[in-house]
């Protein structure tokens, strides 16, 4: 299958004795100092510095995104470049702290400061905007970080995170709404980053050998409107809980818990960002429902953000495992991970496929036998 290992194999003694050296090495503030000044190590040094450094005040750089938006800033200047104080007067903030706004959000490449003082929309700035979903998904980071304010507690689960109980609301397993619009603000985000997760996807794997396509888990249907304009003959039904399919328009729809047996109703069943919102045990059991669902020769595709196993990756590793850790339903799984699920259950030749943007959305597809 050409899958990527997710343990890799015990090194050597003599690799072990060679990591620790360099280790114990470059962590001397001696050898440090000397690195700095050192004509072929300085280059290093200050680089490894500047990243040490960005570590240190990405919470800061993430703010100034956050203020950014919230303040609608690029909205703004993608209009037209304006001065600090155009700017500030419009938001109820004094020019200095305007000017210290902009300032940051210009070394961070999202505006640009112009000679005659003025700031325009930088080229990040403005993909930024032309992404969908991304300006909601800034704005809905508020809970996380609140979530993250003590990072060991949450490793240790001795704190009671927001998105724990925003979440299950929005899936439909609770009564218990959260405050006024944030519901709202999750749902815009969800139609319109599941816009990325279709593109990628349907640039990824073909569809055109399906007859019918059953989407699990699929909300109110926004990864299927996409595959409808993507192939227009072929037949889509949605599935989903029985209050969560009622929002669904122009496609056929079927309330249900995957929990349950699955409607045989499709020979191409699609599991799109569902997996990692769930424990191994509901995902070994959904798995068994989609492979019984599904005729010989039938095929799964699921696609979401995805662990580099062996091989980290910053989007998932570095960020969807500690959000999906404060939704406490879930984790982000490496596609090997995925595959050996999908094979215990009875389906063959798992795939890798690779999508251009992993840190949107990677794919695994399987066939049942």
């Amino acid at each position: 299958m050409g899958l990527v290992e997710d343990t890799p194999r015990p090194r050597r003694g003599l690799s072990d004795l060679m990591s620790r050296w360099q280790t114990d090495l470059i962590s001397r503030p001696g050898f440090q100092a000397w690195a700095a000044r050192f004509p072929l190590t300085r280059g290093l040094v200050r680089r490894d510095g500047e990243r040490l450094f960005d570590l240190v005040a990405g919470f800061v750089y993430s703010q100034t995104l956050f203020a950014c938006v919230q303040l609608e800033l690029f909205e703004d200047l993608a209009a037209a470049p304006k001065a600090p104080l155009t700017l500030a007067l419009a938001r109820g903030l004094t020019e200095q702290r305007m000017t210290a706004l902009c300032q940051s959000a210009a070394a961070l490449g999202l505006i640009k400061r112009r000679r005659d003082g003025r700031y325009a929309l930088a080229r990040l700035g403005a993909a930024l905007i032309g992404v969908p979903g991304l300006i909601e998904m800034v704005r809905h980071h508020d809970i996380l970080y609140r979530d993250m304010a003590d990072p060991v507690a949450l490793l240790r689960d001795e704190v009671e995170t927001e998105l724990a109980g925003f979440w299950p609301y929005v899936l439909g397993q609770t009564q218990a709404a959260p405050e006024d619009g944030v519901v709202q603000q999750y749902s815009r985000l969800m139609a319109q980053s599941q816009a990325m997760v279709a593109q990628e996807t349907l640039q990824t794997v073909s569809f055109a050998k399906a007859q019918v396509v059953m989407d699990v888990g699929g909300g109110t249907g926004a990864f299927l409107r996409h595959v409808q304009v993507a192939y227009p003959k072929l037949k889509t039904i949605l599935f989903d809980l029985p209050d969560v399919v009622t929002g669904a328009e122009g496609m056929e729809a079927i309330g249900g818990s995957f929990l349950d047996p699955l409607p045989r109703a499709a020979d191409t069943i699609t599991l799109i960002r569902v997996l990692y919102d769930h424990t191994d045990e509901t995902v070994d059991h959904l798995l068994r429902n989609v492979f019984d669902a599904l005729p010989a020769g039938g095929r799964i595709v699921i696609s979401e953000p995805m662990s580099g196993g062996a091989h980290p990756a910053r989007a998932t590793d570095g960020y969807f495992s500690f959000y999906t850790m404060a939704m406490r339903t879930g984790r982000v799984r490496s596609h090997s991970e995925i595959a050996e699920k999908l094979e215990r259950v009875g389906f063959a030749d798992a795939q890798i496929a690779k999508t251009g943007r992993p840190y949107v959305t990677s794919v695994v597809m399987a066939e049942k036998a």
